[in-house]
């Protein structure tokens, strides 16, 4: 039977790539469910190419759009948060592909994994918030969470045959961003259209400043924490500017372990919707006689804030990377606004971190409270300074 598929994010760079292997191989998966914030025209597109069995469109001011725009087609229409919430739910659905930017993921993976669904992981964000929850949920459940984000890829590819050997450490690379080797004072006068710029993938917006100010290394570092049941000490980060090796594993025993490949998000996409086969298929091969040198340095954590913090969230856990992440969410949508510097990102997040209250056993309402409190306080903190 085809693996029926439920694409949370459908309109973004990983919902479409997803659907780009779907379409590779017609014979393995089905579109089951789509869904779209904003983007109502490409999710009219996609649904009439593809025929799933429901989509949701979770701004409901598009609703009444993509209700006559399918309306000839046999698919059910949908809109709202509740909706997105509760469509994972659905019988018919074997595999939930979390490819939503941001918190909103966490309260979809929630139910997915409670209604028995695996997850295809690529919103790093529901394990940044609500790690040990989202964690022992699925450990409960007995549900799978799939790694999509390169890096946790490579991880999870290097110890597949290795889980009953014990893992001395992983080292998540990271590019380095457009900005590698600059100090702060070049910074200060950082655009939009700069920091959009990465030298080696094509993402979305938000995960693209996120990479410039490596806020998405240290999310990655959080995320890898939970997926691999690691300590704050287990997890390291190297530049690598090539963007050939993904990430490395480390055992007990000295052998490290590898996963290299060109920048290419479908080969992540296509082994967590596939496991644990691996699909034949067309993408660019990686040449090692291209690449006659691979280079690696230390992140600079002075320069680049984020990194750091993220860590130090990780340390003091409970609800900080709650609160990480919101104010992180916050600072990067008011940059991408053009109102607030490439700089005052970190300086706002490390304000947040300072002021919120910590919880150390947080509950799911807890996560919400701390989310919706943070998000407050930093606009505060932002209309204050300006």
């Amino acid at each position: 039977m085809k693996k029926r598929i439920a694409i949370l994010g459908s309109t973004g760079s990983i919902g479409q790539q997803a659907l780009d292997v779907i379409t590779s191989h017609p014979d393995v998966f089905e579109v089951e469910v789509l869904t779209a914030q904003n983007n109502a025209t490409l999710l009219v597109e996609q649904a009439k190419l593809h025929k799933p069995n429901a989509v949701v469109i979770a701004n409901d001011t598009h609703y009444d759009f993509v209700k006559k725009e399918l309306f000839s087609e046999d698919i059910k229409v949908y809109a709202g948060e509740n909706a997105l919430s509760s469509i994972v739910t659905m019988d018919t659905i074997d595999l939930v592909l979390t490819a939503l930017v941001g918190y909103c993921g966490l309260r979809p993976t929630i139910n997915a994994i409670e209604a028995g669904k695996n997850i295809a992981l690529a919103n790093k964000e529901t394990l940044v918030v609500a790690g040990e929850l989202i964690t022992n949920l699925a450990r409960q459940k007995g549900i799978n969470i799939y790694p999509v984000d390169s890096e946790h890829s490579a991880i999870f590819q290097c110890i597949v045959g290795e889980f009953h050997n014990k893992i001395e450490k992983i080292i998540l690379t990271a590019s380095g961003g457009p900005f590698r080797g600059k100090k702060r004072e070049e910074l200060r006068d950082v655009t939009k259209a700069q920091a959009l710029k990465h030298p080696n993938w094509n993402m979305g917006a938000k995960i693209t400043i996120d990479s410039a100010t490596l806020m998405n290394k240290g999310l990655e570092v959080i995320e890898a924490k939970w997926l691999f049941g690691l300590k704050k000490d287990q997890v390291e980060v190297v530049v690598h500017p090539q963007s050939i090796i993904h990430s490395f594993v480390q055992f007990e025993d000295g052998s490290m372990k590898a996963q290299l490949g060109l920048p290419d998000m479908r080969l992540p996409i296509q082994f967590a919707m596939s496991y644990p086969q691996r699909l034949k298929s067309d993408f660019p091969r990686f040449n090692i006689a291209d690449y006659p040198a691979l280079t690696f340095e230390q992140p600079d954590t002075e320069t680049f804030r984020n990194l750091a913090l993220a860590f130090e969230a990780l340390e003091r856990s409970g609800n900080m990377p709650c609160v990480l992440n919101a104010a992180n969410e916050v600072a990067v949508a008011e940059f991408l606004k053009e109102r607030i510097g490439f700089l005052e990102m970190s300086q706002l997040v490390e304000q947040c971190l300072e002021k919120m209250d910590y919880i150390g056993s947080p509950s799911y309402e807890d996560y919400v409270y701390t989310d919706k409190e943070t998000r407050i306080r930093a606009l505060e903190m932002i209309k204050v300074k300006s």
